[in-house]
């Protein structure tokens, strides 16, 4: 059974607060603000503070500013995200990791690896017998990151590419769950919740049907939303280039924001 670990040189465990929650420091007047201007942030105001206290003062200008537009992110009732990822899967001695999906670590027996490169096998192309793991920056979490950039295209912002970018050693290791607290916060700033949310997985092995009301419980927690709003579906690739041939693994995910009023504004 391999562990995870959580490398993350911005925030630790130990803090209990959020990654980064990246909204700088805003009024509590202007955190839900009518959206028919674009929301207004204070660098002065100490009243509603949304960001950890463990987080540079540049990590959360630089961060803050990728999420706040130029734009007016108008206030309709309804908005539509979809969000893709893809990681390549490799043995775990090169990943160094675990397979993460929706926060569960899926532990499996040995899979039969396509070795391309013939890296591991006597030949390449020759199947090679192994623990999985994904290569990533991060986690590599597929349904977490994929989630985090429907949130963030509903609101017509940037992709979680440009805001937690895989080449900053910030972010090395990265509990990806950080990432979805974070993705909360700002669609709460701009005043939604989750409407619904479906998940398509897609990986050859190893199956994942019995890990899959835990990835269900984690998003639930995390985005604040109910069972009845969650839906996760898992396919194979029919054994159809690098998916299918265990090399990789990946995600889709549709989400529907709903616009908070009136005395659901606490919710």
């Amino acid at each position: 059974m391999h562990e995870r670990s959580n490398t993350c040189k911005a925030i630790t465990d130990s803090d209990n607060m959020k990654l980064l929650t990246l909204l700088l420091t805003a009024t509590a007047a202007s955190a839900f603000a009518p959206a028919a201007a674009s929301p207004k942030f204070s660098t002065q105001s100490k009243t509603t503070t949304l960001l950890s206290s463990t987080t540079d003062e540049a990590t959360e200008e630089e961060i803050s500013s990728i999420l706040r537009p130029s734009y007016a992110i108008e206030p309709i009732p309804l908005r539509i995200g979809h969000g893709f990822d893809i990681h390549k899967m490799v043995p775990f001695e090169e990943a160094g990791q675990p397979v993460v999906i929706g926060g569960v670590v899926i532990d499996h027996v040995d899979q039969k690896w396509t070795d391309k490169d013939g890296k591991y096998a006597e030949n390449p192309g020759d199947i090679y017998e192994t623990q999985l793991g994904v290569l990533a920056h991060s986690d590599g979490d597929v349904i977490y990151h994929s989630l985090v950039d429907a949130i963030f295209g509903a609101l017509t912002l940037p992709d979680i590419g440009q805001v937690f970018q895989d080449t900053d050693p910030r972010w090395k290791g990265c509990d990806s769950a950080k990432f979805m607290e974070h993705a909360y916060d700002v669609m709460k700033y701009y005043g939604y919740r989750i409407g619904n949310i479906d998940v398509t997985l897609i990986l050859e092995r190893p199956k994942v049907a019995g890990f899959k009301p835990r990835m269900k419980e984690n998003i639930v927690k995390l985005l604040h939303t109910t069972e009845g709003r969650v839906n996760i579906k898992a396919r194979t690739h029919e054994k159809v280039d690098s998916v299918g041939e265990l090399r990789s693994l990946s995600c889709h995910v549709v989400v529907t924001l709903e616009k908070v009023v009136g005395n659901d504004a606490d919710l």
